[in-house]
């Protein structure tokens, strides 16, 4: 890339893509996340065909309560953003419970580095599952804590807890991605 004179550097290059990407989906993300709740710029059109980050808040808690039931609770959903144990505790997801932050950053890593698109959409849709796993597992965790009243761990709130776990997952992701795409 040339600019008047200036050959961009590349990790110049890599840098834009990332930044591009990750702001595109993250910035996105909260857009949509606005057009979808009731007030303000709400777009029922929008809220109906293209609510994916409540799609994603859906199958986050469907997920949990399917742990759960592994782990011999029973649980039930209210609405679409509680997940209730029977007779018991619960727990709201918010839209920043559900990583799209995290799915963002790792998506951008990967689509700022070389490869192909097919092995490109394999990783991110990798790590999304990864993601999206240990998202299930701290909501079914979160849930059985409140229920057992456990202290909380280090008095870190559990959306801290959360975000360091994941972002350690996703640097032993890219290690792994780097590692395999120049092996």
């Amino acid at each position: 890339m040339k600019i008047k004179g200036y050959t961009a550097t590349p990790f110049f290059i890599y840098l834009i893509k990332f930044l591009g990407v990750l702001c595109i989906l993250y910035f996105g993300t909260t857009f949509i996340v606005g057009l979808t709740v009731p007030g303000g710029y709400y777009s029922p059109f929008i809220a109906h065909y293209f609510n994916y980050p409540q799609w994603l808040g859906i199958s986050l808690l469907k997920g949990a309560r399917l742990l759960l039931y592994m782990l011999g609770y029973t649980s039930e959903l209210v609405g679409h953003d509680i997940l209730r144990l029977q007779g018991g505790k619960s727990i709201y997801i918010a839209f920043p419970c559900l990583g799209y932050g995290l799915m963002s950053f790792w998506a951008a890593f990967v689509f700022a580095n070389t490869g192909t698109a097919l092995k490109k959409t394999g990783w991110i849709l990798g790590g999304f599952l990864a993601l999206w796993l240990i998202n299930v597992t701290r909501i079914a965790l979160v849930l059985i804590s409140l229920e057992k009243h456990w202290p909380i761990p280090f008095g870190l709130d559990y959306h801290t807890q959360f975000n360091i776990v994941a972002y350690l997952l996703i640097f032993i992701m890219m290690w792994v991605y780097d590692k395999y795409r120049k092996g």
